[in-house]
């Protein structure tokens, strides 16, 4: 009995170990593919997007142990990006993106589901945007502006980024909350539509703050307010909406980590805590903050999936209401 007992327990026992070791492979596959971990983003080098993305992603990737490789990929609102990393099969590859449901709205179709193709991770940061006017408008606060547009309606023109984005989802929400009808005039980026304001060709922006913030402290632009219920620590000096008198307007954009649907909980979990410990280090708030950003990681991978799931109907209902469609 006891010979073969023992016979049954080594076999056992290096069985095990090779499974045991198996499921720390699996749980670091990004770890082992040439030990780099690939940042993919929508965006251009240069703006808030990159920004985030080289800043928390590289922090990541050293908390990790691993290279950082950071891929701008422009393009149909972010889908280039997105479609390049959930029919990625190296298994160390990520996506920085905003919600995907704007563009799950935005677009009749698109190259990938949404639900079964991405895994969210956390988020990584949000901010508000700033409303601005023309120096010559002869408005000085948020009521100001409502009752001018009210008494010249049509007469009043909104710059934004482009059609779908952030900003021009926050003038549709404007309009919509505050009743009147200012009309917008979409840019190819937020620096020529600043510009048009500067101008007086169009006469109000929704913009971010590496866009806005600049024009505002060089007195060539008036803000009014962020489009945050509450001040931002990292836009100090301007007041929120709620303080503005707009009390139901709240709209932020961000910057989320997303991993395709092929990763392990046990990997998108390894990096989220990765996050999760740099996005709570002073020296990311501080470098955020250049960016009119805040940290902002969830609770979890599903903290942060519902909370995607909850802006959905918003996002939707903005683009429904703002007319914007891309085929």
């Amino acid at each position: 009995m006891s010979i073969r007992s023992s016979w049954l327990r080594r076999p056992f026992s290096g069985l095990l170990a090779s499974l045991l070791a198996l499921c720390l492979m699996a749980g670091t596959a990004w770890a082992q593919s040439g030990k780099t971990l690939r940042f993919v983003v929508g965006y251009p080098p240069g703006g808030s997007g990159d920004f985030v993305t080289r800043t928390v992603g590289e922090a990541i990737a050293a908390e990790l142990g691993v290279t950082p490789v950071i891929d701008n990929r422009p393009g149909a609102a972010g889908n280039l990006a997105t479609e390049i990393v959930v029919k990625s099969t190296d298994g160390a590859t990520l996506l920085v993106a905003s919600n995907p449901y704007i563009n799950k709205a935005l677009y009749k179709k698109l190259p990938y589901d949404v639900e079964k193709d991405l895994i969210p991770v956390t988020l990584l940061g949000n901010g508000p945007m700033i409303i601005a006017v023309n120096n010559n408008l002869p408005v000085q606060t948020i009521p100001q502006l409502i009752a001018y547009a009210k008494k010249n309606p049509g007469k009043l023109n909104f710059a934004s980024s482009g059609n779908g984005s952030s900003p021009h989802l926050s003038g549709i929400l404007f309009n919509s909350v505050a009743e009147v009808d200012i009309v917008h005039i979409p840019f190819k980026g937020g620096a020529p539509a600043v510009q048009s304001v500067i101008a007086g060709d169009t006469q109000v922006i929704y913009g971010t703050s590496p866009v806005v913030l600049p024009q505002v402290r060089g007195g060539r632009v008036r803000a009014l307010s962020i489009t945050t219920q509450k001040e931002s620590l990292a836009i100090p000096g301007i007041m929120g909406m709620k303080e503005a008198g707009l009390a139901d307007y709240d709209i932020s954009f961000s910057f989320g980590l997303y991993a395709p649907s092929s990763w392990s909980a046990a990997e998108v979990q390894k990096v989220f805590d990765a996050a999760v410990k740099v996005l709570k280090r002073p020296e990311m708030r501080e470098k955020l903050a250049t960016q009119g950003m805040d940290p902002a990681p969830n609770a979890s991978p599903a903290d942060f999936k519902a909370a995607n799931l909850r802006e959905a109907p918003m996002w939707a209902k903005l683009i429904a209401a703002s007319g914007a469609k891309v085929d």
